[in-house]
């Protein structure tokens, strides 16, 4: 039987992403991500439903997300669903599902959207920093 677990998901983010790290200085990061789903009902009217999603992120994509995203800024996640159980302190026990961000991609437009620096890029690279494209006053080879 084949398996396949992948998400992907465009919202905003609910609250800041908060930064910790694991015994092996791996750093981590949890965030949550609202996405919002709009249609018309049979009646005709307008509905909007928002859906609430827990998130975690690893290593370089961690402090990347750490750094430059805050409340309220969009972002596209692509990562996997994961099942976590835990015992609370009152000693019951407690699960949820979370997706584990495998890649992101900032979005946005703007000078201030989508990055606290004031800077947009695809986090797909295995840079911390966004590409700074060609030199200044060099000229391309496009013919359009």
């Amino acid at each position: 039987m084949a398996n396949y677990n992948k998400v992907l998901l465009i919202g905003n983010l609910t609250r800041d992403p908060q930064l910790s790290y694991l015994p092996t200085q791996t750093a981590v990061v949890d965030f949550g991500l609202a996405v919002n789903r709009r249609w018309k009902g049979k009646d005709g009217q307008s509905r909007e439903s928002t859906c609430f999603i827990d998130c975690r992120a690893f290593a370089g994509q961690a402090e990347t997300i750490n750094k430059y995203l805050t409340k309220g800024r969009p972002v596209f996640v692509e990562g996997r669903l994961d099942y976590d159980t835990w015992t609370a302190q009152d000693g019951t026990k407690r699960s949820k599902h979370r997706v584990t961000v495998e890649s992101f991609q900032f979005l946005g437009s703007g000078p201030n959207a989508g990055a606290k620096g004031g800077r947009d890029y695809d986090s797909g690279s295995s840079q911390d920093t966004p590409d700074a494209g060609p030199a200044a006053g060099q000229d391309d080879d496009i013919p359009f």
